[in-house]
């Protein structure tokens, strides 16, 4: 019979050999039995990207980041949140950034980059009448998203101009991106958006709403930004190199102390979404400016009243913890399990 020290030596490491095999076999895959703990960001019946993605990862436990006050400071303390997205028309335009549903039968289309070198050179699915950002006569940012719902591959394009004159389709700069995975964009290279990220990750869904509740970080924009990223962002844009200024990338959350009780249920779902997941600086812009997608769902009136929450109520949030592997969005964290940290496989 084995020595009693023996003995116990062998339990401890069949116990630590089970916990690794399980700590594998969920960093690899999230089981059903953790999805449904909770809501997961979904489009056309494909996943809004894996649920260990950090724009699916709640914020709540995360620290202040040591710059918070001077970043909101920089942003406009006194400035009120702006719903970029609503109901109805401005400027001849929906309001808010549309995407496209699509699929393996719709024709691909080649497109000119102004800004090739950090492009997708792939053949797009623009369908025949695009919903664009702003309407077919914009002149602002024009992007238009197409989600692939048979590969569940998500497209998107900045600056469009449709053919004329004998050209094709043109744009400012395009990216693909597979919603099946947390790779990031190349290092230093743009997207859609000046950050390098997904644009429609960051989208407030009437539908979500709708439904109760935004389960995924929210995009906004700041008036100027830091000659600087932070992961998940891959690319800057701006040439101020002052520390006080948000570097692209940096997250920011509702503080937890705000009441929302009072505000009517759109508006509050929204707020509530901004205190558990935040919301991502995305592009230069407006001050505060969250984005989503048009939809006559929408109730402007209690859409502004978000402008009564300012600068002041938010807070700049510590994600370097949460980075393990370059090059991927995913954190160590499995929503479903609060508290739990579970190491990733390094492949």
């Amino acid at each position: 019979m084995p020595h009693k020290k023996f003995r116990l030596k062998i339990v401890f490491c069949t116990v630590l050999a089970g916990l690794l095999a399980w700590s594998v076999m969920t960093a690899q895959a999230t089981p059903a039995g953790l999805a449904a703990a909770r809501h997961f960001p979904t489009i056309a019946n494909c996943p809004l990207f894996p649920a260990n993605n950090v724009w699916n990862r709640p914020i709540t436990d995360l620290p202040v980041h040591s710059l918070s006050a001077a970043y909101v400071q920089a942003i406009g303390a006194g400035s009120g949140l702006h719903a970029d997205f609503g109901a109805g028309l401005w400027n001849n335009g929906p309001i808010g950034i549309p995407y496209n549903l699509v699929n393996s039968s719709t024709l691909r289309v080649a497109v000119g980059f102004t800004y090739a070198g950090e492009s997708d050179a792939v053949t797009y699915p623009i369908p025949a009448n695009p919903l664009i950002e702003g309407g077919t006569n914009s002149t602002g940012d024009r992007h238009i998203l197409m989600v692939d719902s048979t590969a569940c591959i998500l497209y998107e394009l900045y600056k469009v101009v449709p053919p004329s004159g004998g050209l094709g389709w043109r744009a400012g700069s395009g990216a693909v991106f597979n919603l099946r995975s947390n790779t990031l964009r190349p290092d230093t290279w743009t997207s859609a958006d000046a950050a390098g990220l997904p644009i429609l990750a960051g989208l407030a869904r009437y539908d979500e709403v709708a439904a109760g509740h935004i389960d995924h970080a929210l995009r906004f924009t700041v008036p100027v930004s830091q000659r600087a990223y932070v992961w998940p962002a891959r690319h800057y844009a701006s040439p101020e190199t002052g520390t006080n200024y948000p570097p692209m990338g940096m997250r920011f959350r509702l503080k937890s102390s705000f009441d929302t009780s009072t505000y009517l249920p759109q508006a509050r779902v929204v707020l509530e979404a901004l205190k558990k997941y935040g919301m991502i600086v995305a592009d230069n812009g407006s001050e505060w400016y969250i984005s989503g997608v048009p939809d006559e769902g929408w109730d402007n009136s209690a859409l502004h009243t978000l402008g009564q929450v300012t600068g002041d109520n938010f807070e700049a949030v510590d994600e370097s913890n949460l980075y393990r592997v370059p090059g991927s969005a995913a954190v160590p964290w499995y929503p479903g399990l609060p508290g739990v940290w579970i190491p990733l496989v390094r492949k």
